[in-house]
């Protein structure tokens, strides 16, 4: 496979006019929070910089970035330093949050954003994907690096993407807490881990949104993207109604004949919490062909796609920080 060579460039977003000073005038003079979020600007999604990040999660030197390799150091040291730059706070003031995977050192990439309401910051929403892969498996056609682009750089590459324009916008009365996991290919081990911890800490977790292969666009479906276990909760509903220009998210059979709901990282913040925690996702089983094959390289993804998808759950995220109180629906 040919090497993939990186040109990282410095991208400026047009800042917004959705700063915490704006917002509170905003809210002054309209009295509803309900009124207020409409009138937020939020940034566009940066498709080079999301295709940057992907590039160098998928390329070659970090060798499919298996739990316990020197790879995956390498990524996690490159998310860290990627969160740092976007002016994210370390978790509990490390990035890294260690565990023992099975035997091998692992750490998950935590960052944060503190919640600007004096109630409602110590209800914290949880935003992540995982950054591992699989490293080297049996050869197909010569080929035995299983790159692990869009499983999952893309869901890694789209937080990162939200952080950005969640720290451009400054304005989350709800905290944020971005989550970039480790070992979930070896059982969901890093998310479990973090969900056992956070809950521990007693630290209020009220949602979890997950992203998970996101690379490639739905085909024939009127939505961009699917939740897992969409009956379970009013996710669904609440991102559809936040975004007044299209059709957020929908509800895919394959996802739940394939219980997909429990196969992601949102599962032990489900299990941990019982709140809403659920997975965005665009693989609908007919647009990509590489699941834990060595195909699954940069080439194979759309960074324009994922800037989309970005865009598309904005809305909602921003609902969700700052009014909006997702709940389990009942019966399920």
């Amino acid at each position: 496979m040919k090497r993939i060579m990186l040109i990282l460039s410095a991208a400026v977003l047009i800042a917004s006019c959705g700063s915490q000073n704006e917002v509170n005038k905003l809210e002054k003079a309209t009295g509803t929070m309900s009124e207020v979020l409409p009138k937020v600007k939020i940034p566009k999604a940066n498709a080079s910089q999301i295709a940057a990040d992907v590039a160098f999660l998928a390329s070659d030197d970090l060798e499919g970035r298996d739990t316990g390799s020197d790879g995956i150091l390498a990524a996690a040291k490159y998310l860290q330093n990627r969160l740092h730059e976007i002016g994210l706070q370390p978790y509990k003031g490390d990035f890294f949050d260690d565990f023992d995977a099975k035997g091998a050192k692992a750490f998950n990439v935590v960052g944060m954003l503190p919640g600007t309401d004096g109630v409602l910051k110590d209800e914290i929403v949880v935003i992540g994907a995982h950054y591992d892969h699989i490293g080297f498996m049996k050869a197909v056609a010569g080929d035995s690096l299983a790159n692990g682009a869009n499983d999952n750089a893309t869901g890694t590459a789209s937080v990162l993407a939200i952080a950005q324009a969640l720290k451009q916008i400054d304005f989350n009365r709800r905290t944020v807490v971005f989550a970039l996991f480790s070992a979930e290919e070896k059982g969901l081990l890093g998310s479990k881990h973090l969900a056992k911890r956070m809950k521990s800490e007693k630290e209020n977790v009220v949602a979890m949104l997950n992203f998970e292969m996101i690379g490639t666009p739905m085909v024939g479906r009127e939505y961009i993207a699917y939740i897992t276990g969409h009956d379970k909760s009013n996710m669904a509903s609440v991102f559809n109604k936040a975004n007044t220009s299209r059709l957020v998210t929908g509800k895919l059979d394959k996802a739940v004949e394939y219980n997909l709901f429990m196969r992601s990282d949102n599962y032990p913040f489900f299990n941990e919490f019982q709140v809403p925690a659920q997975t965005f996702s665009t693989f609908d089983f007919t647009n990509f062909k590489y699941y834990h094959q060595p195909g699954d390289e940069v080439s194979e993804v759309n960074a324009p796609h994922m800037a989309a998808v970005v865009d598309a759950v904005m809305p909602g995220i921003m609902a969700v920080l700052n009014n909006e109180r997702l709940k389990m629906m009942a019966n399920e």
